[in-house]
């Protein structure tokens, strides 16, 4: 992302990290039948190789972790002065970015989920930007309080 001149940083919004946790308990979930086998077959294998074989699992659990810990937080939606860009990291070396000009914001759309959105916790959903063309310019999943964004952002629009 290069800025243009005069353009300035005014907010960095990250994803909200309820779905992040919720994630790395699925990734929990799918460690854990394999340490049960291990744990079921102790008694059939040799004691190094039920040690290598716990490493290998932690190993590939560690990978598991730092890749989905990786994807999940370099992904941001800039706010600056005079645009908003959405950087998506789809793998570690695929990412899109998107930028639309604060000017040719038509539409703001917001979703979050419903009465659990009044707790901090779950406040967080969908913040999409609508532009005058027919397809939606930027679409930004797990929004720390989109609502609370989307009034920020008309806020510097209309400044």
């Amino acid at each position: 992302m290069h800025l243009d001149v005069d353009e300035k940083i005014i907010k960095i919004y990250h994803h909200h990290p309820t779905p992040f946790v919720f994630q790395m308990l699925k990734a929990i979930a799918g460690t854990f039948p394999f340490l049960l086998l291990l744990f079921v077959f102790q008694n059939t294998i040799s004691d190094m190789w039920y040690i290598i074989l716990n490493l290998a699992v932690f190993f590939l659990f560690a990978l598991v972790v730092t890749y989905l810990s990786l994807i999940y937080w370099l992904d941001k939606m800039v706010l600056t002065n005079k645009r908003i860009v959405h950087i998506d990291w789809k793998y570690l070396t695929a990412r899109g970015e998107g930028d639309v000009l604060l000017s040719q914001i038509e539409d703001i759309q917001t979703e979050e989920k419903g009465l659990l959105a009044y707790f901090k916790v779950f406040d967080y959903g969908l913040f999409k930007l609508d532009t005058a063309s027919s397809y939606v310019a930027l679409e930004f999943k797990y929004a720390p309080d989109p609502e609370g964004i989307r009034k920020f952002v008309y806020h510097i629009k209309n400044q």
